[in-house]
């Protein structure tokens, strides 16, 4: 079978669905080439043995005849060791052959016409070498040494000596050996491969269980995961997830939050508008069906207000939990964006003859007017700010929204001559759907300042409330609403 590209890429493909198929069709594949390189080392280290032990008798056979070696008439003679030889042959189970010959060939003694090695022999150093003889493979050890006396007629002739065993025993011993060792070592591998398969089957159980645990949950059970019994490469991730679950319980917190506050406040008016509705279907008389509609037209104008602060409200909490909102940030003009405020909301002052304004201070030594903000979320601020302010002042009154410029922020300051808050309000405002004694008597849902509260947490900004007097001396409230111009100080990156 011929594996092509695509069969490893279908193949790699398979093993990253499944974590369990992934680390085994890394570790056994890799455990199978290591060992089959040890197998490999196996093998040659066991024949690397067997040709020593045999070498050695070899070695030891050659050491004796050379021993039983005589010079001393002038010829060559050989005391012939047949009680070694005979041992020898029941070590190697099979033939064996001796050769004592002079260097030139005149003289031998022994089995005639055993090969010689091809290079030259050493001195008094033995050597080991394959060869044929008689039709057959053989192992032949071979000695040279100065004969000593020398013999007639040779004086500087060398005496060789050579001792051969068949290779018959020693193939058999080998492959026996070579056998026994494939036989331990895939042995070793099954039992290594069973172990890894139960090793990686048992260590991913806890994530086995994990999923059964979550598959077992509740659909609105948003506690946290326990971690203690999973593996410690597992619990990062876990650690990740519950805190992913965390932010979700929060915005489903605030989502139902909303819902419930939504159904709370809009209740009333719409309960109100219907019986009113009802009045002015019954009336016949037109002064009375008039006065109807203008109700009619006051709540609806309550509900809208009530609806787009909340939508205000939520939509501030939703962008200050999203991760997006860092992105948002960018140099905003305050002055500008006051300047935009001013004139939407001037109507609204006008339509109760108050003094509606707008200061600057210290911009004229061109002092930088921009700071990084949302800028959708700061002009709401602002509005909500200004809208409050001429919501709870008096007709004839007056409302001043001062933008002053600081060396590390820009504060934003509204002034009003509504008679201002008594401490115990003051230290309450901000609460959701709270208003004060002051607002008792005016039309409001109390989310203004809890819009301003959560505009300011995100921008790293201070809201701070105390009564004071305005330029004319009447007494009011002054809302200062502090931001900071430095990056450093909201952690994000200016686009």
């Amino acid at each position: 079978m011929i594996w092509q590209k695509a069969d490893f890429l279908e193949l790699a493909q398979w093993g990253t669905q499944s974590l369990k198929a992934a680390l085994l069709m890394w570790l056994v594949p890799g455990l199978l080439v290591g060992m089959g390189g040890s197998l490999l080392w196996s093998v040659y280290s066991q024949r690397t043995q067997v040709d020593e032990a045999y070498d050695r008798a070899l070695a030891g056979a050659l050491r004796a005849i050379n021993y039983n070696i005589s010079t001393a008439s002038g010829g060559l003679s050989v005391e012939q060791p047949y009680l070694l030889l005979e041992f020898f042959e029941l070590t190697v189970n099979g033939r064996v052959y001796f050769r004592v010959a002079t260097e030139d060939g005149l003289v031998e003694i022994g089995n005639p016409g055993l090969p010689l090695p091809d290079g030259e022999l050493e001195p008094d150093v033995p050597q080991f070498y394959d060869a044929m003889y008689l039709g057959e493979p053989i192992r032949v050890a071979a000695w040279a040494r100065l004969a000593n006396p020398p013999v007639s007629g040779n004086p500087q002739g060398r005496i060789i000596v050579q001792v051969a065993e068949n290779l018959q025993q020693r193939a058999l011993v080998e492959r026996r050996m070579v056998a026994n060792a494939i036989l331990r070592d895939m042995l070793l591998v099954a039992i290594s491969v069973v172990l890894l398969v139960a090793g990686v089957v048992r260590a991913l159980r806890p994530l086995k269980h994990l999923r059964q645990r979550l598959d077992a949950r509740a659909w609105d059970d948003l506690s946290p995961i326990d971690a203690a019994s999973l593996p410690a490469e597992v619990r990062p991730l876990v650690q990740s997830l519950n805190l992913l679950v965390e932010r979700y319980a929060h915005s489903a917190a605030a989502q139902r939050q909303f819902l419930d506050d939504a159904s709370h406040q809009l209740r009333t008016p719409l309960a109100l508008l219907r019986t009113q509705m009802g009045y002015a279907l019954r009336e016949r008389d037109p002064a009375e069906i008039r006065a109807a509609l203008h109700a009619m037209q006051d709540g609806l104008g309550h509900a809208e207000r009530l609806t787009q602060q909340m939508l205000a409200l939520a939509r501030a909490r939703d962008a200050g939990a999203a991760n997006s909102l860092r992105s948002q940030f960018a140099h905003v003009d305050v002055v500008v964006l006051a300047e935009e405020v001013v004139a939407t909301l001037w109507p609204l002052a006008r339509a109760k003859q108050i003094d509606l304004g707008l200061e600057l201070n210290g911009f004229a030594d061109g002092q930088e007017r921009r700071l990084l903000s949302v800028e959708w979320l700061l002009r709401e601020a602002i509005s909500n700010l200004v809208d409050n302010a001429i919501r709870y002042t008096p007709r004839h009154g007056q409302v001043t929204l001062q933008v002053i410029g600081h060396a590390t922020s820009i504060s934003l300051v509204v002034i009003d001559s509504g008679g201002g808050m008594s401490d115990h309000d003051r230290e309450r405002a901000g609460s959701r759907f709270r208003r004060g004694a002051a607002g008792k008597h005016q039309q409001g849902a109390g989310l203004g300042l809890a819009i301003v509260q959560a505009i300011a947490g995100m921008h790293g900004a201070e809201l701070t409330l105390s009564n004071g007097h305005d330029a004319q001396g009447k007494l009011g409230l002054h809302c200062r609403f502090r931001l900071p111009r430095a990056a450093a100080d909201l952690g994000i990156t200016p686009k």
